[in-house]
């Protein structure tokens, strides 16, 4: 008789596991449905996600490349990564508490292990899974780029993360592969060759700070904020800007620039789904 109530107890626990293991697996197909739900003013055709967004803004139609004077964009495209995980609930911040109230005090948690199917998420996503004790946002940043002293942090790296992205825009029709020579060396370049959808993109940003312009982060659509702070942050935000009249300009530049000046640590408390942009923000003034 006891053989059978802990066989039932067994069979109990096991169909209580399943059941939390399908319930979190519905979460994050809930967290992916609403990222088309975000960018439901999009292409329908071409998704997009933040690192891609990124590296678009800042390659040169023509040439294929980014400026060799941009040294930021590295550091933006990881910030990115992490904005992008919290988005689809695979991470999120440690709660805050009274000796951890700062958004750079607190430690990055693991939500969900469940794949995104894109290769550097699920990539950075076992690291995060692996690492004990968890580090902050900005530790993850400096991490992931490689900007650490410590010889045993150095596996957390991520590597050719500009050409990984790139040919995940090549695959996706937006961009084209091509051999440069310069003088020295051969080079691997990624021309635009859809520029529609990278004028969608560009158009989307200046409208956000122009006609569409609501003068409170807390009403702006999540991944529209998200990207005028890693375009900010990866120092291609004022090419975006360039193609328009002076006038307009100033006033896109002035709100993007009173956007960015804005007290992470204020704006993070209003709204829980929007803490990893402003937690990336704090990191990159820090920096």
């Amino acid at each position: 008789m006891s053989s059978l109530t802990h066989r039932g107890r067994r069979r109990g626990a096991e169909v209580g596991k399943n059941s939390e293991k399908e319930l979190e697996g519905e979460e994050d197909s809930h967290q992916d449905r609403c990222l088309d739900a975000d960018d439901s003013g999009d292409s329908k055709d071409i998704r997009l996600n933040l690192m891609e967004e990124v590296l678009l803004l800042g390659l040169k139609d023509k040439e294929g490349y980014t400026s060799f004077w941009n040294d930021c964009i590295s550091s933006g495209l990881r910030g990115g990564i992490l904005i992008e995980l919290a988005m689809r609930g695979r991470i999120h911040l440690e709660p805050p508490t009274i000796r951890k109230k700062r958004l750079l005090d607190r430690k990055v948690l693991l939500k969900s292990d469940s794949p995104t199917g894109d290769v550097l998420l699920d990539e950075t996503l076992k690291h995060i899974k692996a690492t004990e004790p968890a580090e902050t946002v900005q530790t993850w940043i400096e991490l992931l780029t490689g900007e650490t002293w410590n010889p045993f942090k150095l596996q957390y790296q991520l590597r050719n993360v500009r050409e990984r992205i790139a040919k995940n825009l090549v695959e996706k029709g937006i961009l084209t592969t091509e051999k440069q020579n310069f003088l020295l060396f051969d080079m691997t370049t990624h021309p635009v060759t859809n520029t529609t959808e990278k004028q969608r993109l560009v158009r989307k940003l200046q409208e956000s700070v122009l006609e569409r312009w609501v003068n409170d982060p807390q009403r702006m659509d999540r991944r529209t904020l998200a990207l005028l702070v890693l375009a900010h942050s990866s120092d291609v935000l004022e090419s975006v800007f360039s193609t328009l009249a002076d006038d307009r300009y100033d006033i896109a530049m002035n709100r993007a620039k009173d956007l960015v000046e804005l007290d992470p640590e204020v704006e993070g408390t209003k709204h829980s789904a929007t803490e990893m942009i402003w937690a990336v923000l704090a990191a990159f003034n820090k920096s």
